[in-house]
């Protein structure tokens, strides 16, 4: 049996690309003949590798061919601007810089956001992967739609329960019945690197930075998508921003965003110092629509942090760092749109997946429509805005920790937050970096917030 490691093999990343390039507006189609008439896939069934390698000649057209649709022009290049200059030119409405405000009250906050986004992400952990209807259907078995609590397999028949698996690796440690503190996360792994990247470099880090970080502090093999893309391409000798583009078809993707709220919780009222340093973390494995979902989500957790923005003020100023006429920000606004017109959130959720239903799950894009639209229908409520996030489907357990973070910071303080949600994480997190390994929420409470008062 060979090794078929996830996220890398060519022959599974050309059909990724194919279908990127559809939705960035290059025309692939001749690509798409060629790979397809030389018997490629479009993509692999399961679980981002396919069950075998690809034979020779066709992993070497596969890497020619990626090479190809890197050097196709995007339409919607002038639209959705790279640098981080190009981008601020884009954005009428930049807020000012140096703002800053509520750094000395930002304790309990911080811990209430901490808490938040752990709450939301292993709450949406063991549907991760599964589609809409699936999720509806588990969660109506138990009594438990609209989603209000925890996931169970208490009561679930069998014949759906063998039609849609819980996520295989979550499975043990995210049901009501199992949980015992929270299991180890991407979406938590990230802001430990982040408060490590703070603690060593400062506010004035650079991309570089945080790629040295990673290769000394992230295992390879906790990484996904765009990030394990990227980290195999530091060490193939390439470096920022080439490691985001080279042979990466899932830069536009929300890898990024999970990423992001460090820098808007240490920039309490200064979204734009947020947003830029959100950029500087996003630019080492992601492009465009996936580098503004970061910077639209570190601008809202900035507006959340410094106190006096309700939750639709803090989108509004999430969206005022990102391009106005890119899809990531029109995602936005859809979504936004959609909880406002619709009473029942369902029937939003189902507009969502209507517009953007030819996106993959993991996309950015349709998953800021869904984040946005949770967090507005909500209106600040906790629980409401995390089981909205999870209910909508796609990446859920990232929205579900964005959502969460949001919302735990405008409670503002953790015994606000309710005991139900709060008591099964046990007041300790597992993680593979290293350092932070079964470490208390209050403590990242106070590591984040000697940060957030660092000059």
């Amino acid at each position: 049996m060979s090794l078929r490691l996830t996220w890398v093999q060519p022959e599974d990343l050309i059909g990724h690309e194919l279908r990127q390039a559809t939705e960035d507006g290059r025309d692939a189609s001749a690509v798409r003949t060629r790979w397809l008439l030389a018997g490629g896939a479009l993509s692999p069934p399961r679980a981002g590798a396919s069950p075998d390698p690809a034979p020779p000649e066709l992993r070497a057209l596969a890497l020619a061919l990626l090479d190809e649709l890197a050097h196709l022009p995007s339409p919607m290049a002038e639209a959705e601007p790279a640098s981080l200059a190009a981008i601020v030119s884009a954005c009428p409405a930049w807020p000012p810089s140096g703002g800053g405000s509520g750094r000395e009250r930002l304790a309990g906050p911080l811990h209430a956001a901490w808490l938040g986004r752990a709450v939301g992400c292993l709450l949406g952990k063991p549907v991760e992967k599964l589609p809409l209807p699936a999720i509806r259907a588990l969660a109506r078995a138990t009594g438990n739609w609209p989603l209000a609590t925890w996931f169970t397999a208490r009561g679930v028949p069998d014949d759906l329960a063998a039609a849609h698996p819980w996520n295989r690796r979550s499975a043990a440690n995210s049901l009501a019945e199992n949980i015992d503190g929270m299991p180890e996360d991407d979406d938590l792994n990230y802001p430990l690197l982040d408060l490590l990247l703070l603690q060593r470099h400062g506010r004035a880090f650079t991309t570089e930075q945080v790629a040295q970080l990673w290769l000394d502090e992230l295992p390879a093999g906790r990484t996904f998508t765009a990030e394990r893309v990227a980290y195999r391409n530091l060490l193939s000798g390439l470096e920022p921003p080439l490691t985001a583009t080279h042979r990466n078809p899932f830069r536009e993707w929300i890898g990024a965003a999970i990423r992001a709220d460090m820098h808007g919780w240490t920039n309490p009222g200064d979204p734009a110092a947020a947003a830029t340093q959100a950029y500087r973390d996003a630019a080492l494995t992601h492009t465009a629509n996936g580098v503004y979902s970061a910077m639209f989500t570190a601008a809202a957790v900035a507006a959340a942090a410094g106190g006096g923005a309700d939750v639709h003020r803090a989108i509004t100023v999430g969206l005022s760092v990102v391009p106005p006429r890119s899809r990531l920000a029109r995602a936005v606004r859809f979504g936004v749109e959609a909880a406002r017109t619709e009473a029942d959130f369902d029937d939003a959720v189902d507009r969502i997946h209507t517009a953007y239903g030819s996106y993959h799950w993991v996309h950015a894009v349709p998953n800021a429509a869904l984040l946005a639209a949770a967090l507005t229908h909500a209106d600040g409520d906790f629980g409401g805005s995390v089981c909205r996030a999870v209910s909508g489907g796609l990446d859920t357990d990232s929205n579900g920790a964005t959502a969460g973070s949001i919302a735990g910071l405008l409670a503002g303080h953790p015994d606000a937050l309710p005991d139900r949600w709060t008591a099964p994480l046990k007041n300790r997190l597992a993680t593979s970096v290293a350092a932070f390994d079964g470490i208390g929420f209050d403590t990242l409470a106070q590591l984040t917030h000697q940060e957030a008062l660092r000059p």
